[in-house]
């Protein structure tokens, strides 16, 4: 992840898997994953998981810098002044103007699903890179549609993935929506920030699991 304006690629300091965890090509992701095993995953490969404005510099094309109002105390303030100061960007997505068809966003809930148990619902997820023009300029694939993704949320500098911190912030669930070709289900683009749904420090043995909930693991390079 770099910054095409002014940068090479080889100036790059951390990378995106190209795909969701386990990163290897028509793969289906890994989903019924807490954070806290996600972020373990990840560092298990020498990895990490990654921080909400990295997963969103993926998306956009560019590594962009953190964006954290820490001051306003709480995940809902962090969120909501987020959303409002980018709600110009509300039809960009990592594809550029959103494309039905084009990712992995027209699948459906199985008649079985009770609201979120594996065994009831299924994954409702496609092999990884299975839509070949789901990517970013970056060249990260599946970001709109297929599974969400666990990420890190900062509530301080010290919780930052990105500057080395084990300790970690709040869970944020980004990408997927799987039905959006059918349904739009609530507001999504690019750089939308959940609301705190299930919200738990990310490391929390209790945090959030759901049948079409994912991750990706970011490293360091440098």
């Amino acid at each position: 992840m770099y910054d095409p304006a002014t940068e090479r690629p080889e100036d790059a300091t951390v990378c995106a898997f190209m795909f969701e965890y386990p990163n290897v090509p028509l793969a289906y992701p890994v989903t019924w994953v807490t954070a806290r095993e996600a972020a373990l995953l990840c560092a298990a490969e020498g990895a990490r998981i990654g921080d909400a404005h990295e997963w969103e510099g993926a998306a956009a094309g560019a590594l962009l810098e953190p964006d954290y109002p820490f001051h306003l105390g709480s995940p809902q303030a962090m969120r909501s002044w987020h959303n409002n100061h980018y709600a110009n960007q509300s039809n960009v997505y990592s594809i550029g103007s959103w494309r039905s068809g084009v990712c992995a966003t027209g699948s459906f809930k199985s008649g079985t699903c009770n609201g979120g148990s594996f065994s009831g619902c299924g994954s409702n997820t496609y092999p990884a890179g299975s839509f070949p023009q789901c990517h970013s300029p970056l060249g990260v694939f599946d970001i709109d549609g297929n599974a969400a993704e666990h990420m890190n949320l900062p509530l301080n500098e010290s919780q930052m993935a990105s500057r080395g911190s084990t300790e970690l912030g709040v869970t944020e669930m980004k990408g997927s929506w799987f039905i959006w070709d059918s349904v739009r289900a609530h507001p999504h683009w690019a750089r939308w920030r959940a609301p705190f749904w299930h919200g738990t420090r990310v490391m929390a043995r209790g945090s959030h699991r759901n049948y079409h909930l994912g991750f990706r693991c970011f490293r360091d390079v440098r």
